[in-house]
């Protein structure tokens, strides 16, 4: 069974509202001793907690110990929630049924990143239900908001399985034609967050691709495709980052053009990191994944600091991945490329699994912990606020 936990991360003044509002916090607990939390600010994932092969268990996604942190300046997206649409689109502009649109530039002043300057990441998410395995979270995004026409209201639901799953189910609909294009912005080192670039390099990586979307000196798509087959780009076989980013210095940030089975949610990557046993896999029903190294991270062989993260944790230039599900950059730009306009009779619907799970020292396959202990007598989580929920039976806190 799943427990879910609610209490509060903290204050923030909503950006739309302007007034001072509590940020909530839900911590997913499951019996195989994984532990999810996610806040309202941006709908952000800030722990994932999973162990290794000895039992060990550590936070394997980057982010802060508080609201504050989130709201800095350096953040990068951590965990985040990212629209109205992900990734770039090329001088912020683009044709919506003869129509120009412009939308904000916050990207070298000149193109869209992430949604703008106040995307679904800086936003107050509302809670509209939480049930016996997650949480459903939502944000109305006023019409004309970083210059997209159409008021869209998103849903983002956290779902917990017994299984070591979390599935992240994102829908949308909208008054207008719009375009919408969204996607989870994790940072991952599955040694553990605070482990850096000597144990990111020691991980071993599979992406279900054979071509990129291409790319100008501004990380714009030209429109064409790259074939990756025998490149440094090519991971349809399992290859270790430390051998290729040893080749490849500036690191990786692509769309993966992955092989879906229709529009069936999909494996299309597989993580491993061999000291620690634990693996990841990724499955999901878009057509595209961005595979980030996090080059633009601080480079402390330049002398430049390190981002102060949770626990103290000092997070440099590629010390965590990024496997962001999405349909391809630009797409409002390109007509070869899968669309991502959103009319008001439609709905969008975008949704990955990651799966977590160990491999024990002497054995050939991927297997998940099957030994079960009563995890919930020994969950531990530092509350900023005297508030607790709990749902599902009860649970001792301290």
């Amino acid at each position: 069974m799943v427990y879910i936990i609610e209490d509060v991360f903290g204050s923030a003044i909503n950006p739309l509202t302007k007034q001072m509002e509590q940020i909530k916090r839900f911590t997913l607990v499951n019996s195989m001793e994984m532990s999810v939390q996610i806040c309202t600010l941006g709908a952000t994932i800030t722990t994932i907690k999973v162990p290794d092969a000895s039992g060990q268990i550590d936070d394997v996604v980057l982010g802060y110990d508080d609201v504050a942190g989130y709201q800095t300046a350096t953040n990068p997206y951590f965990g985040a929630t990212v629209g109205r649409v992900c990734n770039r689109i090329a001088n912020g502009h683009f044709m919506l049924n003869g129509q120009d649109i412009q939308v904000s530039r916050n990207f070298y002043n000149k193109h869209q990143l992430h949604g703008g300057f106040l995307g679904f990441d800086k936003m107050h998410w509302q809670v509209l239900e939480t049930n016996s395995d997650g949480v459903r979270l939502q944000h109305c995004s006023p019409a004309g908001h970083e210059g997209y026409p159409g008021q869209v209201t998103a849903t983002v639901k956290y779902t917990l399985t017994e299984d070591n799953c979390l599935h992240v189910s994102m829908q949308a609909k909208t008054t207008k034609t719009t375009a919408v294009n969204m996607t989870n912005h994790s940072y991952f080192n599955l040694a553990g967050h605070s482990t850096g670039k000597e144990a990111m390099l020691e991980h071993s990586i599979v992406i279900k691709a054979d071509q990129i979307t291409e790319t100008d000196a501004d990380s714009i798509p030209t429109g064409r495709f790259i074939n990756v087959v025998g490149t440094l780009f090519d991971f349809n076989e399992q290859k270790q980052l430390g051998e290729r980013l040893k080749e490849l210095l500036n690191g990786y940030d692509d769309n993966y053009c992955v092989k879906l089975n229709g529009n069936n949610i999909t494996t299309i990557a597989r993580v491993y990191h061999q000291k620690s046993g634990r693996w990841l896999e990724i499955a999901s029903n878009q057509p595209g994944v961005q595979f980030y190294t996090s080059n633009s991270m601080p480079d402390v062989n330049k002398g430049e600091t390190p981002l102060q993260g949770k626990e103290g944790a000092k997070y440099v230039k590629q010390g965590s991945f990024c496997l962001e599900t999405q349909k391809y950059p630009d797409a409002v730009n390109h007509s070869n490329f899968p669309s991502i306009i959103l009319n008001p009779d439609e709905q969008y619907n975008h949704d990955v699994i990651y799966k977590f799970g160990i491999c024990r020292s002497g054995t050939s396959s991927l297997t998940n912990k099957n030994t079960k202990t009563n995890y919930f007598n020994k969950v531990e989580i530092v509350y900023s606020k005297v508030y607790i929920k709990i749902y599902g039976s009860s649970l001792k806190t301290k």
